[in-house]
C-alpha cells in the first residue's frame, strides 16, 4: 500500500501518513470486508478514497475553468521511454493537487472521467481537461529535464 500512497503524495513522509492513517481506516472497516473479489483491491480502493477524502476536506480540489484544451500530438509522447520510474513519479509530484489527483485516478487506477468526476465533486469536462492540462505539465516538464533525450527524440521523428 506504501507504493499506492507514493502516487498521491508530494514526498516519502506525506506517503509515510497516507499510510498509517490507511491501516487505521482499514482496521475500523476491516468487518464490511465481504470476501468478495480480491483482498488487495478492496484495501487500495479504501486506502484512494480515503486520500481523496482528505484532499476533499483540505479544499485542494476545485476546477480550473480549463474546460477544453488542445490534445494534439506534439510527439512528446516517445520520450518517456527514456526516463525510469523514479523520475517520474517526482515529475507527477510537482503537479497541482487537482491535476494530480485526476492523473492518478484516471492513468494509474483506472476510473474513467465520470467516476473520477463524481469522487471530487467536479463536472467530466473538468475532469477531462484538468487530465489534458497535467498530460501537457508532465511533457513539459520531462522537456525541461531531459532536453537531450526530447531533441534526439525529435529529430529522429523528422520533426
Amino acid at each position: 500500500m506504501y507504493g499506492v500512497c507514493l502516487y498521491y503524495a508530494k514526498d516519502e513522509t506525506e506517503a509515510m501518513d497516507h499510510l498509517q492513517d490507511g491501516f487505521i481506516h482499514l482496521f475500523q472497516k476491516i468487518k464490511k470486508y465481504s470476501f468478495e473479489g480480491s483482498f488487495e483491491g478492496w484495501m487500495r480502493r479504501l486506502f484512494v478514497n480515503l486520500i481523496l477524502q482528505k484532499y476533499r476536506s483540505k479544499k485542494l480540489l476545485y476546477p480550473t475553468g480549463l474546460e477544453s484544451l488542445s490534445t494534439e500530438d506534439n510527439g512528446y509522447e516517445s520520450i518517456i521511454e527514456n526516463i525510469t520510474a523514479q523520475d517520474l513519479l517526482d515529475i507527477i509530484r510537482e503537479l497541482s493537487p487537482q491535476y494530480h489527483l485526476v492523473f492518478n485516478l484516471y492513468a494509474i487506477e483506472g476510473y474513467s472521467h465520470r467516476e473520477i468526476a463524481g469522487q471530487l465533486n467536479i463536472s467530466e469536462g473538468t475532469s477531462k481537461s484538468n487530465l489534458s492540462r497535467a498530460r501537457s505539465l508532465l511533457q513539459e516538464k520531462v522537456r525541461e529535464r531531459f532536453p537531450d533525450s526530447y531533441e534526439h527524440r525529435m529529430k529522429s521523428n523528422g520533426k
